[in-house]
């Protein structure tokens, strides 16, 4: 008999792809704050195989209805994703076998789109925003796919109590073992609400008082927020999902296009950290409430990776024609809170 390979501390090398999911890195972040009375963690989601923290409930969600029998490997999977979710569901069903069709808008990022397509996914395209809003058009397109097509089921991350069961057995689980459960505040970007969602009541199973605050969007719908143009994928919502229904959060804190710019630029500059646009968000929201933050230990969930966004985020061209903002007004924002 074979022996099993095993990794240096022991463990058995995972078997597959999906098994790279989870176990993402933890790091101090010493230098963003430009302070040294808040000690910061980031977990960099951006480790998992798919890119992002998505492929926590794609895989969730894939196998907790294949094993309900909600699907089979005959099914169609039809999906509504900016990116990222996307492509962590074409990872995990082309893994299984199973078809996947992901709809996705014209502000979803190229690269992302790409990569589902080399994941075996089919991509629908989605170029009008419905009443003004690209994911009611989204997902009036799932659902005409659905009803057209034999065997298609949708998932639906928008109200899938399997999407936030999965972070409640995920990232947060992690950090709070790597922080022995002393996390005095946590920073999460909301869009489904799915992450924060699972954070939070992890956290209230154990007993902790950490205050969990979501960051959403400038424009978004989410927590009473009026709809509005935002240029950034992966944070907030042009219609409240299901999911987001009475949700109530420590904090929501609300976070515009541009600040999600200077936070992505100033976390290259000052940690060598190339984080996605909700990431960017999220520190900024971190830096924002810095005084009432000093002497506590804060964590942040940086969902992906800046990588995806080098044609968008930092590109200067891009921002100038998307956001109006010039490389001095983006240079502003980073040096300085108040910008």
């Amino acid at each position: 008999m074979v022996e099993p390979a095993r990794m240096p501390d022991g463990a058995p090398v995972p078997v597959g792809v999906v098994d790279l999911i989870g176990h993402t890195p933890l790091v101090q972040l010493t230098r963003y704050l430009g302070r040294e009375d808040i000690v910061l963690f980031a977990k960099l989601e951006a480790a998992n195989p798919g890119g992002s923290a998505k492929d926590r409930p794609a895989r969730h969600m894939v196998e907790q209805a294949l094993a309900r029998g909600d699907i089979t490997r005959e099914s169609t999977l039809v999906e509504s994703s900016s990116g990222n979710m996307g492509i962590g569901l074409a990872q995990i069903c082309r893994y299984h076998g199973i078809a996947l069709i992901c709809v996705v808008d014209v502000n979803a990022q190229a690269q992302n789109v790409a990569i589902m397509a080399a994941l075996g996914a089919t991509i629908h395209r989605v170029s009008q925003p419905l009443a003004g809003d690209f994911l009611a058009a989204r997902m009036a397109a799932v659902e005409q796919i659905v009803a057209e097509t034999s065997g298609a089921v949708w998932l639906n991350q928008y109200i899938n109590r399997d999407n936030p069961g999965a972070h409640q057995i995920g990232a947060i689980v992690e950090i709070d073992a790597a922080m022995v459960g002393a996390i005095d505040t946590l920073f999460v970007a909301t869009s489904s609400t799915g992450t924060a969602q699972g954070c939070r009541d992890y956290l209230a199973e154990q007993g902790r008082d950490t205050r969990v605050i979501a960051v959403d969007a400038q424009g978004s719908t989410l927590f009473g927020g009026t709809a509005g143009t935002r240029f950034i994928p992966g944070m907030g919502a042009g219609r409240e999902p299901g999911l987001a229904k009475g949700q109530v959060f420590s904090r929501v804190v609300r976070v515009g296009d541009g600040r999600c710019v200077a936070g992505c630029r100033r976390a290259a500059e000052r940690e060598a950290l190339l984080v996605g646009g909700s990431g960017g968000g999220v520190l900024e929201a971190v830096r924002g409430l810095a005084d009432e933050l000093a002497g506590q230990r804060v964590a942040v969930i940086l969902h992906d990776s800046g990588t995806r966004y080098l044609d968008t985020i930092f590109d200067d061209a891009w921002v100038a024609h998307k956001l109006g903002l010039s490389p001095a007004d983006i240079r502003r924002m980073i040096d300085d809170i108040d910008a």
